[in-house]
Formats: C-alpha cells, sequence, structure tokens
C-alpha cells in the first residue's frame, strides 16, 4: 500500500542489452486509458521509474497479444527489437504466451521463441531504400545506408566508433529534410572481424544514444552483409557489452526471413505511486 492507501499500479522493469523498459500487463482492457503524457512523464529518470520505452500488452482476437509502445518521449513506435524480446519473456513468464508466440504491433505481427532467458525475435521483412545514400549536414558530407526493419534506420561505417560523436551527428541527421517528417534512427558501425560488428545507435524518440538497439543491429548486420559481404549470422557488440546475433534466410539484399535474438533480462516489479508523475497523478489513482 502506498501513502493514504493507494496501491498504484503493477509494472515490471525490463533489460534487453541495455534497452530498459516499463512492462505493463492490460490484457483485461484496463489500461486502456495510458496516453503519451503519462508515458512521458513515468520515463523521466531521477523525476520518476525512467525508461526508454514503455510496452502495454493488451488483448488481441488473432494474435497471442497485442503491444502498444511508446518511446520514451511519448511517441508511438511501430516496431522495438529489443521491446519486442522483452515483450515475448514477459508474456511467456506471465502466462500471457506459451513459448513459441506470435504479437501484433503496427509493423505487423511479430514470432518470438523464448529460450529461458534468450529470445530470438522474427522480424517484419526489411525494405531497403538506399544502400548508398549521400547525405551532407554540418560541413559533412556522409555516405548512409537506409532501411527499414520494423522502424527507419540509416547506418554509417566508422574507422573509430569509441571517438565519433554520435550524439551531434546522429541529432543532425535524424532531423534532416531528407528524413521529414518522421526522420529516422542513426547508428555507426565498426568492424571488429569477419563475424563481428561494433554498433552504436541514436534513437528517434529518446533522443540521445541508448545502450543498444536491436532494429538498429539488424539494420547493421544487413549493411555488412550487402557491403562486406558478411554472412549470416552477425554478431553485434552493443555500448552496454553485450553480443547480439543477427541471422537471415535468403541472399543479399533478399534477407527474409531475419531474426535476432539475445538475453532478456527482468530487473525489478513494483507499484507505481500518485507521487511518481507530480501534475498528472489522478491517471494512476
Amino acid at each position: 500500500m502506498g501513502p493514504e492507501g493507494v496501491k498504484g499500479i503493477p509494472f515490471t522493469k525490463m533489460s534487453g542489452s541495455g534497452n530498459d523498459f516499463i512492462l505493463m500487463d492490460g490484457m483485461d482492457g484496463s489500461l486502456s486509458w495510458i496516453d503519451s503524457l503519462w508515458v512521458k512523464g513515468v520515463c523521466q529518470r531521477a523525476l520518476s521509474v525512467g525508461a526508454d520505452g514503455v510496452i502495454i500488452l493488451e488483448g488481441d482476437e488473432t494474435y497471442d497479444f497485442a503491444w502498444r509502445f511508446f518511446n520514451s518521449d511519448g511517441s508511438i513506435a511501430e516496431m522495438c527489437g529489443n521491446g519486442g524480446r522483452c515483450a515475448a519473456r514477459f508474456a511467456y513468464e506471465r502466462g500471457i504466451a506459451g513459448a513459441s508466440m506470435t504479437f501484433s504491433t503496427l509493423a505487423g505481427p511479430i514470432h518470438a521463441e523464448v529460450y529461458g532467458k534468450r529470445v530470438k525475435v522474427q522480424l517484419t521483412r526489411p525494405r531497403l531504400f538506399d544502400e548508398g545514400m549521400p547525405l551532407e549536414t554540418g560541413g559533412h558530407e556522409y555516405t548512409l545506408f537506409y532501411i527499414d526493419t520494423g522502424v527507419p534506420h540509416v547506418v554509417l561505417e566508422v574507422d573509430d566508433i569509441k571517438t565519433f560523436p554520435l550524439v551531434e551527428v546522429g541529432r543532425k541527421i535524424r532531423y534532416h529534410e531528407t528524413f521529414s517528417p518522421a526522420g529516422t534512427n542513426v547508428n555507426i558501425v565498426q568492424v571488429l572481424d569477419e563475424h563481428t560488428l561494433a554498433v552504436r545507435t541514436y534513437e528517434r524518440g529518446v533522443e540521445d544514444e541508448t545502450l543498444a538497439c536491436g532494429t538498429g543491429s539488424v539494420a547493421s548486420a544487413l549493411m555488412a552483409s550487402m557491403k562486406r559481404g558478411m554472412a549470416s549470422p552477425v554478431f553485434i557488440r552493443t555500448a552496454s557489452e553485450e553480443t547480439l546475433a543477427v541471422s537471415w534466410e535468403g541472399g543479399t539484399g533478399d534477407w527474409n526471413p531475419v531474426y535476432f535474438e539475445g538475453e532478456v533480462r527482468f530487473i525489478y516489479e513494483g507499484r507505481l505511486l500518485p507521487e511518481a508523475l507530480p501534475g498528472i497523478a489522478e491517471k494512476i489513482l
């Protein structure tokens, strides 16, 4: 019980390779009122729970469940690879779905397999827009690999991933008129060996670098497949130092299906109380 007897709203904090999310069970329809304003408030670090996004599982007539996915700024995203892995393990552990499941997203149905802490998701078929897009911004010209892996991503290969000013350059590319009005996510990649990439990502909706990005990892691996001839699987070293695996069937440029696999962790469970969201506390009474 919270102050004045308020029970609050149950939630679970989960991490997919450094991407952290607030997950909530809304299968009974009781959380349909949650909106962008509420999400933006609860995702503020230091002031509330803090997270890269909020995931709400809801009932679906066709699939095991449907999800609503919000970025930390309250915007709605079509898909999130690490979020999808967290949602799958959450659904399995809560008895919402079996170890093999399919759930509905704005990007289309997503199939997932849960193997203990590891989760493998099959993403929607990628759409390649441009394998060598020239773009000038901030007095520099970049050559970008532009693809949709559920959400739009550009990929830029760099010589030194640690020193490259990702946030500065990523923000300029993300908001460039070429990608308006929705914008794009921005990934930088350094080849470590014939099977491994280091990847850092500036995420649209978070508006900053995140410790990992699932759809960005897939975009980076497919760039390496086309530009470097890397064969499936490709291993991704994220900023969180965890390693993810991207695999696919089909030839270069016709990657289908595409799989993304890695470990998912439960961090903690709790209840959101009114003081977690000053100013809109009535939403959790």
